[in-house]
């Protein structure tokens, strides 16, 4: 799955919150753990992909470029969807009751 799919995946599953077997809703907890989990494979194989260069496993050093800078990609995206998460959930504390 590329970087852009999982910013856009989460946005539709948040959005629709529909699972694939059918038109059972997912709770946003579900969704969120899915895209963690995307984001946690991505540095996984940026990591494979720089120890096989480092161990010259793997002469593509371009491989290893992209599988970093896909993972750098999702991992900043989480981090702003986090900051967004807490952002509203001060704003929410803030309110009066």
């Amino acid at each position: 799955m590329e970087v852009g799919r999982v910013g856009m995946n989460l946005g539709q599953e948040v959005g629709v919150a529909k699972n694939r077997s059918g038109n059972q809703p997912q709770g946003f907890g579900k969704v969120l753990l899915d895209a963690l989990t995307e984001v946690n494979n991505l540095q996984i194989e940026a990591d494979d992909a720089i120890q096989s260069v480092a161990l010259g496993q793997e002469e593509d050093l371009h491989r290893a470029i992209i599988a970093m800078e896909k993972a750098n990609l999702a991992l900043g995206l989480t981090v702003q969807v986090r900051n967004k998460v807490i952002e509203a959930y001060q704003e929410i504390m803030r309110m009066q009751l």
